[in-house]
């Protein structure tokens, strides 16, 4: 019997229809011919899952910054390094730190370590430490969150109770020999007080842990740095109990209470975020970030 044209017609889209099927079961074959499960093939994995995937979770660690993390690249330690092995620990990935020079400020931090990746070719990591938790700070880098603050950040004064026992306000230091870091606000505060009145009573050094040094050494009587700063050079010299005190010094620009540290992640990686506040509270509800703060010789304080 001869075929009439909408014959012809139905047999061509019946082809059609086969041959997009044929198409459509080789498509759902192949990724289980390369061994891929289907699921996996047809939704993209999430932050979580690619880290997981990988085994190891990448930190990000300012380097060259005692007593969080300083030594050479091959064998840095401080706590934020301690910290870092921790935290992969408690989620079952290894760690690979990424150690990195500091930028001009933070922003260009998080952009090179978090988010970006630097142009140089290195980063992003997964997680960066040692951030401050503050909502300015936020505001201006929409591209990450802040997670899992572990401990708050103060500037105090460390002095020799031989040299001054007692401080109660900055006029108290006049004509004591002061030191201070390079570059930071405790510096700027301690030298700008009251027009300048300080400003010649202070040595400045690279670092707070040298600044404090100098007091522990006799060559300043006081020095204005942070309580990390401050302790970790107590703790690594042994002093004696009662010799040098911490006080805190009422000076403009500097937050009386502090500030809070943590981590930052970028805004898409919320799960993984997450998981990493979830093995920061294991680590806290053991005892664990204790023992990390107490064997760096610090005080472990509440955000």
């Amino acid at each position: 019997m001869k075929k009439t044209k909408a014959d012809a017609l139905s047999d061509l889209h019946s082809g059609s229809a086969t041959r997009w099927g044929r198409r459509q079961a080789l498509a759902a074959l192949l990724p289980l011919l390369l061994g891929v499960p289907l699921a996996q093939a047809q939704t993209e994995m999430t932050d979580l899952a690619k880290v997981r995937a990988s085994g190891v979770l990448k930190v990000a660690v300012y380097k060259d910054n005692a007593p969080f993390a300083e030594g050479p690249v091959t064998d840095i330690k401080g706590l934020d390094v301690a910290l870092a092995g921790a935290l992969a620990q408690a989620m079952n990935l290894k760690l690979s730190l990424l150690p990195f020079d500091a930028d001009e400020n933070m922003d260009d931090d998080l952009r090179n370590m978090v988010w970006k990746g630097h142009y140089l070719g290195y980063g992003p990591a997964d997680v960066m430490l040692q951030v401050p938790v503050d909502k300015t700070l936020m505001d201006n880098n929409p591209q990450v969150v802040m997670v899992a603050p572990y401990m708050r950040q103060t500037f105090v004064l460390m002095h020799d109770t031989n040299s001054i026992a007692q401080v109660a306000r900055p006029e108290d230091l006049k004509g004591l020999t002061l030191a201070a870091e390079r570059g930071t606000g405790a510096a700027s505060a301690v030298m700008g007080y009251g027009g300048g009145m300080m400003r010649n009573q202070v040595t400045i050094f690279n670092t707070g842990i040298q600044a404090a040094q100098a007091v522990i050494d006799g060559k300043a009587a006081a020095a204005y740095l942070t309580r990390a700063q401050a302790e970790s050079a107590m703790f690594r010299a042994s002093v004696k109990p009662g010799r040098y005190a911490l006080s805190t010094l009422a000076l403009n620009g500097i937050p009386n209470n502090g500030w809070p540290v943590g981590m930052a992640v970028k805004k898409s990686n919320r799960e993984l975020g997450q998981a990493i506040e979830d093995a920061l509270k294991s680590l806290r509800d053991s005892g664990e970030l204790l023992k990390i703060f107490q064997q760096q010789g610090m005080t472990l304080t509440a955000p």
